[in-house]
């Protein structure tokens, strides 16, 4: 068996993914749920708020990408990046779904540097407010200066609603997606006015 069976009762196969079948409550439901550092973090924080903090600090252009540089995760977890390196299956899986995404949401899959390096803004941040004192450095993050806010604690619920309302938003005000935005978002939600997709 290689499919999963999604928040919103689809039927995703991960070694035939199709763009048709991804849909924004799946992925800012399953991010929300979805732990950073393997969980070993000092409180839950989630991929979806993560992914918020990288599309904040892109240009508004770059937004919906950052936004979903890490939506694979929502069908195939998030693997600590050391796990991840010793199974290169899996980051062929996690491209064909990479695939599907950016057919979704009209995206190009080769990110740009801008969102390379927020994330690892993001990274840098979350280390500090997130991770255990450990004196070793990590040598990703050399020269990376962390946001100067503190990472506010969000629930799962918090972290989805918030997610899935960018998304929606983004996905209306970027012109590539302007045209039948509201008719493509998620076939649960078909004839509903879009306000009430969130």
């Amino acid at each position: 068996m290689s499919w999963i069976l999604t928040y919103t009762g689809k039927r995703f196969d991960l070694l035939a993914p199709r763009a048709e079948l991804i849909t924004t409550i799946d992925i800012a439901h399953a991010l929300a749920h979805v732990c950073r550092f393997g969980g070993h973090t000092r409180h839950h924080y989630s991929v979806a708020q993560h992914s918020l903090v990288v599309a904040s600090i892109v240009p508004p252009g770059l937004q919906l990408a950052a936004l979903l540089h890490d939506a694979t995760e929502a069908y195939v977890g998030d693997l600590v990046r050391p796990l991840k390196a010793l199974l290169p299956d899996y980051s062929e899986i996690e491209h064909g779904i990479w695939l599907a995404i950016c057919d979704r949401f009209n995206l190009d899959p080769k990110l740009p540097t801008s969102i390379h390096e927020a994330d690892m803004i993001a990274l840098a941040t979350e280390r500090r407010d997130l991770m255990p004192e450990h004196g070793e450095s990590w040598p990703c993050l050399a020269g990376v200066t962390p946001l100067p806010a503190t990472l506010p604690r969000w629930t799962s619920e918090q972290a989805s609603m918030h997610f899935h309302a960018k998304l929606l938003e983004l996905m209306q005000t970027t012109r590539r997606h302007a045209l039948g935005t509201w008719e493509r978002i998620d076939e649960a939600h078909a004839g509903a006015p879009a306000p009430q997709c969130m």
